[in-house]
């Protein structure tokens, strides 16, 4: 299932998860299906997961989001839907903001300060 997102072999993945295969699936990394199709650049398979229920917001292991990885791909059509899934900019570490401040990534923070109404977590 984690080929499928990485390939983004979309039909296939939300075929998978409409006969009941978790959308929050994760590998030994914590990696979700979200995360692997947004850093593979799959906005479509994105798309898909998001309309079956995958969290925006889920970490891996090591604290990265699927918005994290839109934005260090410089993936414009998959930030804009993840944001539009509620993502939010701060969640994670490093955030997609800390992400695309660290990079220069100036398209992609004003993508960001777009989807910023939400507040950043209370500990940041």
């Amino acid at each position: 299932m984690f080929d499928l997102a990485r390939s983004g072999a979309t039909a296939d993945l939300a075929a998978q998860v409409a006969a009941g295969l978790p959308a929050n699936l994760t590998n030994e990394k914590g990696d979700t299906l979200l995360i692997l199709a947004a850093y593979h650049n799959h906005p479509d398979t994105v798309a898909a997961l998001l309309e079956h229920g995958a969290e925006p917001d889920r970490a891996n292991d090591r604290g990265q989001t699927a918005l994290g990885a839109a934005v260090f791909r410089q993936n414009a059509e998959t930030v804009r839907a993840l944001l539009a899934a509620g993502a939010s900019p701060h969640a994670g570490g490093p955030s997609a903001v800390e992400t695309a401040a660290f990079f220069g990534l100036p398209e992609m923070t004003a993508l960001l300060d777009g989807g910023a109404g939400q507040a950043p977590p209370r500990d940041a």
